[in-house]
């Protein structure tokens, strides 16, 4: 197998080499874990498909379709795109900024045909290419020099400014994160990374005093939600009372009393989970946690045997920014975090997060079935 690897990088992979390549386990894993969403969504719809399984499904065999598009797609060729895409990327945030569609308050989309598309998800893919085409050959001395370091960092800061601006404070710190992450794995040092955290713990207090009202508002119900239960509270009151009365077997498919009757909030996407955790129970809710934690697991996976940086780095920032999407959903509705409107991957309705999920997915195979590639030595 090592020899047959070899051979196919010196002498290019053809399209069915690279389609015996790709690794089908994970890519059933993602259909089981789309099939979970279809089941959540059907009772969330009543017990139909429509409004919500049916389109999720087409949603997702468009996405399959996609994902396996790009994964055929050398990765050299996509390193060679990266920063055309972040550019495109930044391009789209400003056209939210000037022609967006407003909604709940915020203005974050925009209409491509038939499409609603949300600029800042697909952002953040562009920016994890963009941060990984910038440090794939970059020596460690390089590494270490702070000039060197300060088009990154703006790379990362424009686009967090925008989505600021729309306003999302929950995606912007998600893409600021995101980006902290590839410069880890690029080998930037830890005490840089200690003076911008002590940074940010002392302007906190005074950015607080600067957020919309609203979300001041969601902080401090996170503090105490029982100080509005009909009002800011109301939300995670709901889904802490659906999430503890599934108990551990849930109480059966459609038999949800809490989503059923309309008190859980959101729930065919933020509060998704909710939902599968009260009709499936703790079992099922960790079932479903196990299935995403494998994802995250193949990310890693695929950055650790990866032979050039490039591909790791982009494995890391993929792997990061899907578990950054499952983390900030499981602790919001369970009241770790403050609520905020970020969907559950492949389970919750929504086409912005799907297609970039699945366009992550199918950069993340790219990476594996190149993971041999060759991109040169590192530049001093």
């Amino acid at each position: 197998m090592f020899e047959r690897r070899l051979l196919l990088r010196d002498r290019g992979t053809g399209v069915l080499e690279k389609l015996w390549l790709i690794p089908w386990s994970f890519v059933l894993l993602l259909c089981a874990v789309a099939a979970v969403g279809y089941v959540a969504l059907y009772s969330a719809g009543g017990g139909a498909p429509e409004p919500y399984a049916g389109r999720h499904a087409l949603r997702f065999g468009f996405g399959l379709v996609m994902m396996l598009s790009i994964a055929l797609v050398d990765i050299r060729l996509i390193a060679r795109l990266s920063w055309a895409g972040y550019a495109a990327g930044v391009a789209l945030l400003v056209l939210v900024a000037l022609h967006g569609q407003v909604g709940k308050g915020a203005q974050r989309w925009i209409e491509l045909g038939p499409i609603q598309l949300q600029p800042s998800e697909l952002m953040k893919i562009m920016l994890v290419l963009a941060l990984a085409h910038w440090f794939h050959r970059a020596s460690w001395e390089r590494v270490g020099n702070p000039i060197f370091l300060l088009p990154p960092v703006a790379a990362v800061l424009l686009p967090v400014g925008l989505i600021l601006k729309q306003p999302n404070l929950g995606t912007g710190l998600i893409t600021l994160m995101i980006g902290g992450a590839v410069f880890w794995a690029a080998g930037v040092r830890w005490w840089k990374f200690a003076i911008l955290i002590a940074a940010a713990a002392i302007v906190a207090p005074i950015a607080y005093e600067h957020l919309h009202d609203y979300q001041r508002a969601r902080i401090n119900t996170f503090l105490d939600p029982e100080s509005d239960p009909l009002g800011a509270g109301y939300n995670i009151i709901q889904s802490k009372i659906a999430l503890g009365s599934g108990g551990i077997w849930g109480k059966g498919f459609l038999q949800g009393t809490q989503g059923h009757l309309n008190f859980l909030p959101e729930k065919q996407t933020d509060f998704i989970f909710t939902m599968l955790a009260e009709e499936f129970g703790l079992v099922g809710a960790a079932g479903t946690l196990a299935l995403l934690a494998l994802v995250v697991f193949f990310a890693l996976a695929v950055a650790l045997r990866c032979r050039h940086q490039y591909g790791r780095l982009v494995a890391i920032g993929l792997g990061v920014n899907y578990f950054m999407y499952v983390f900030v959903n499981i602790a919001m509705v369970t009241g770790s975090i403050p609520v905020g409107g970020v969907p559950l991957p492949l389970i919750s309705h929504g086409g912005s997060a799907m297609l970039t999920s699945m366009l992550g997915f199918g950069l993340l195979i790219s990476v594996h079935v190149h993971r041999d590639a060759e991109f040169g030595a590192a530049r001093e």
